[in-house]
């Protein structure tokens, strides 16, 4: 494969609804998006995507919770032949704080399950722990694979470094910026770039986004150097 240039602009309609009983720790959420990007990957191939979640946060700091969204890239990946699966159900858990003026922090453990049918091939499931630093509007973020990477075998130690800013410009809109690097280990890595495809790559985006009564929408231009098919 060789490097190409992914562009996609995603238009999203995000409802957060409220805590479930008025005091209660439980949060859900809905949204729509005319494409589901991670990490500068389509994960539906361009087309649209119906995704939610539930969420326990504790005065503590300790929050759970579970995320869903319907996804095609294994079965894009593998034409169907070796590998497919149509939803991707993400669970998690962490704690986060405050400390001094204005820093914050966050520390959890995230994984990605794919359910569906992979004939031998490697599982697309993925065990990552994570942290974060913020200040004001600007965050720094490391991920960090326990295993198996996103159908990747023996790739433990596969990172991600997410560097993000999400900047209130006042009338209630949101400029964001986000740049990532994706990095793979592992001897599966080493092979593929033997082969002449470094499945290394990074990132970018930029969006503007705007609530409207209790509605979040969000415009979005993203571009990665990742090899494409």
């Amino acid at each position: 494969m060789q490097k190409s240039k992914l562009l996609a602009v995603v238009l999203g309609a995000l409802i957060a609804t409220p805590a479930l009983a008025e005091d209660s720790p439980f949060s859900a959420n809905v949204s729509l998006t005319t494409d589901y990007l991670f990490r500068g990957m389509s994960q539906t191939g361009g087309k649209p995507a119906l995704q939610g979640g539930f969420d326990y946060a504790n005065p503590n700091g300790f929050y759970a919770g579970i995320w869903g969204s319907n996804i095609s890239w294994i079965s894009d990946f593998s034409a169907g032949a070796v590998s497919s699966a149509s939803v991707e159900l993400d669970t998690y858990f962490g704690y986060s704080s405050s400390f001094a003026t204005d820093f914050t922090y966050d520390v959890g453990f995230l994984r990605y399950n794919y359910p569906g049918n992979y004939n031998g091939a490697t599982k697309a499931d993925t065990n990552e722990i994570y942290g974060s630093i913020g200040y004001k509007w600007f965050t720094a973020k490391y991920s960090r694979s326990l295993g198996d990477t996103f159908g990747i075998s023996s790739a433990s130690g596969s990172d991600y470094l997410d560097l993000s800013a999400s900047v209130p410009l006042g009338q209630d809109f949101t400029l964001g910026a986000h740049y990532g690097k994706q990095a793979f280990k592992g001897t599966t890595a080493d092979l593929l770039r033997a082969g002449g495809t470094d499945p290394d790559y990074h990132d970018y985006n930029i969006s503007l986004g705007k609530d409207v009564g209790g509605y979040s929408y969000t415009l979005m231009y993203s571009k990665t150097n990742a090899a494409q098919g």
